[in-house]
């Protein structure tokens, strides 16, 4: 096993489905996942809501909806990453392809959601962002500018640019340590993440996945299993390499 030498370094961290499936949401890709049973041309890119805002406002209220189920709580893998970020002496970036609150909800601060949150809505009138924990119809008025049927999903669709991604380009190109969990490996840009650490600096990458993806052969080191296992021991072990005493 290659072997990483922990110091004060930033260390940038991409999430994916796989995280969130062990707290009980649905993933979208694998072969039981969302885009098995709706078409994603319906529901997610710009001409599906352009052609029928009620069907895409349907599907999406109810993932919103499905946040709120009580059996839906952040797992080991989530706090561990919420400890890792509260104990390690340098920086750590959470970026994140899921467009739950789980992140936010095992304590984490320092996030990107690359792909939207499904708790906010924008409009696509005025631009402005809004906090939405309730069904979001094609009769609700905008509460800044008034326009009604302008307030869209604040959620990257298919055909759409992911959100800030030059803030992630550049963190990437200044850690220390790349982990890549819980992901498919097969969403661009995301997937390409882990080539362009290598092209910029020698951070240490590490794939933490239930299988191996396409992207494999690229990670100095390679972890295999369910995140709340492999995820919290990879924590355990990094922060008492590096010293750190548990707060």
């Amino acid at each position: 096993m290659n072997t990483f030498a922990p110091s004060s370094q930033k260390i940038v961290i991409l999430t994916g489905a796989g995280i969130s499936k062990e707290s009980g949401l649905d993933t979208f890709r694998c072969a039981d996942g969302i885009w098995a049973r709706v078409r994603l041309e319906d529901v997610a890119t710009p001409e599906a809501f352009c052609r029928n805002p009620a069907l895409v406002h349907q599907f999406y209220n109810a993932r919103r909806g499905a946040l709120t189920d009580p059996a839906i709580v952040p797992n080991a893998a989530h706090l561990a990453l919420a400890r890792l970020e509260r104990e390690w002496p340098d920086d750590v970036l959470i970026v994140t392809q899921n467009i739950d609150d789980l992140h936010e909800r095992a304590g984490s601060r320092n996030l990107i959601h690359m792909h939207g949150e499904l708790k906010k809505v924008r409009c696509q009138r005025c631009g402005a962002l809004l906090d939405w924990f309730e069904d979001l119809t094609t009769g609700d008025a905008c509460p800044s500018c008034r326009g009604e049927g302008q307030l869209r999903p604040h959620v990257v669709w298919f055909g759409e640019m992911p959100l800030e991604i030059e803030r992630i380009y550049a963190a990437l190109e200044q850690c220390g340590m790349f982990l890549s969990i819980g992901t498919s490996g097969n969403v661009y840009p995301a997937a390409g993440f882990v080539r362009h650490v290598r092209s910029f600096t020698d951070a240490h990458a590490v794939e933490l996945n239930l299988e191996p993806t396409a992207g494999a052969s690229l990670f100095a080191e390679t972890i295999y299993g369910p995140a709340t296992v492999s995820v919290p021991s990879f924590v355990d072990r990094l922060l008492a390499d590096a010293g750190c005493v548990r707060g």
